[in-house]
């Protein structure tokens, strides 16, 4: 069951609000609230695990592990049960440990969203991180019209100003913290100027309730916009072996302008783990559908073609000692040193074969040819659904 007394399991400790003010002054004075978070953990806290050494990268200002966890979860259909998007399922305690154990591997970014539930991810997630907060580095995202009080999900976007504070109120109670090191605008509102979302976000920025932020799935016109009135740490778009849509704008862009690249579905919804057979068919019906039974690249037409890709990943991952999944990550690894990838997992080892592809390299010869067998395999079908498709890369409206 959930503990929704903000009393008890969500309201910040008196040193947490004292870490808020002194944010809120230091930014005040033009001092980098990344740079203070880097100087305040308490004495003795050990913030960098012994696995992560040398392991890390930087997304703008802010250092995080080379592999991230991403922490996206839905009530299952049974009682005490959270379920993935495909079909994995553990419960609650199950997601705890996942969460502590990776933090004990070194992983130091999570990312979550209070559409992840809704609001469930961001609580099972504040609740594992209790005792090790100022150790790792949060991510979550606004953006969609959800009510904040009973998690009604009321469709479409939403960015306006008021809301986006409201939203983070909310977060900031789940997560049991004093600050979101990461937020992201989950997708662009067609209806609100990215001016307006920056203006609000710089404004959660200097109260110390927000360190860093980012767009996901933005047009590049609009992270032009939104990095001159706040500038942006990350991206965070869909990018793997099986997407490659990035490399044409968004990762010149971020090299640019000094922006990270956080790759969400990173192994292709597993099919890039080798977890999926050119015969395989997905529920689609309630009350916990497989979102890939909605996906044009893995409808029955689709599917056997794609596996070509498979071919590719498996015969490059033989060759380097790794698995497919590893093989498939040290691949976004070796693409630029600002890319981090968040893959999700309700298995613990799974999670720990992940972040073991952080120790497999390429040398320039290997990439190229490898980029190669890549790029000769024709994808068939579109990444998401069409209704998801047409809320990617949208320019927000100007501001008047």
């Amino acid at each position: 069951m959930f503990n929704t007394d903000p009393h008890t399991s969500c309201a910040p400790d008196p040193q947490g609000l004292q870490r808020r003010q002194l944010l809120a002054t230091t930014a005040s004075l033009g001092i980098a609230p990344w740079l203070l978070s880097a100087c305040a953990s308490p004495a003795g806290t050990n913030t960098s695990s012994p696995q992560a050494t040398g392991q890390r990268r930087k997304l703008g200002g802010l250092e995080v592990s080379s592999i991230g966890l991403g922490c996206q979860w839905r009530p299952g259909a049974t009682p005490g049960v959270v379920s993935d998007l495909y079909s994995s399922r553990m419960d609650r305690p199950a997601a705890l440990r996942l969460i502590r154990r990776a933090a004990e591997k070194g992983v130091t970014l999570f990312d979550t969203a209070e559409a992840y539930g809704p609001f469930l991810s961001e609580d099972i997630l504040g609740e594992a991180l209790q005792g090790i907060r100022n150790q790792v580095v949060v991510s979550t995202k606004f953006g969609f019209d959800i009510d904040q009080k009973t998690g009604q999900r009321l469709g479409g976007t939403q960015s306006r100003p008021e809301h986006i504070k409201q939203v983070v109120e909310g977060q900031l109670r789940r997560l049991r913290t004093d600050r979101i090191d990461l937020l992201y605008q989950h997708r662009v509102d067609p209806l609100v100027p990215i001016e307006d979302v920056a203006g609000a976000v710089k404004d959660l920025m200097a109260q110390g309730k927000v360190l860093h932020w980012g767009l996901s799935e933005p047009g590049v016109q609009t992270i032009r916009r939104a990095h001159a009135v706040q500038p942006l740490s990350a991206i965070q778009n869909e990018y793997s072996m099986l997407w490659r849509g990035p490399e044409a704008q968004v990762l010149p862009l971020c090299e640019e302008l000094g922006i990270g690249l956080v790759c969400w579905s990173p192994l292709g919804m597993g099919f890039l783990a080798g977890s999926v057979r050119s015969d395989a068919r997905f529920e689609s019906a309630p009350p916990v559908p497989d979102f890939r039974a909605a996906v044009p690249r893995f409808a029955p037409d689709a599917l056997p073609a794609n596996m070509a890709l498979v071919d590719v990943v498996r015969a490059w991952a033989q060759r380097k000692n790794a698995t497919p999944a590893q093989l498939s990550l040290a691949w976004l690894l070796a693409q630029k040193p600002w890319i981090v990838p968040i893959p999700g997992t309700t298995n613990v080892a799974h999670m720990e074969e992940n972040i073991g592809a952080a120790a497999i390299s390429f040398t320039p010869d290997e990439l190229r040819q490898l980029n190669a067998a890549v790029a000769a395999v024709r994808i068939q079908g579109d990444r998401l659904p069409p209704a998801v498709m047409r809320m990617a890369g949208v320019e927000a409206p100007l501001k008047r």
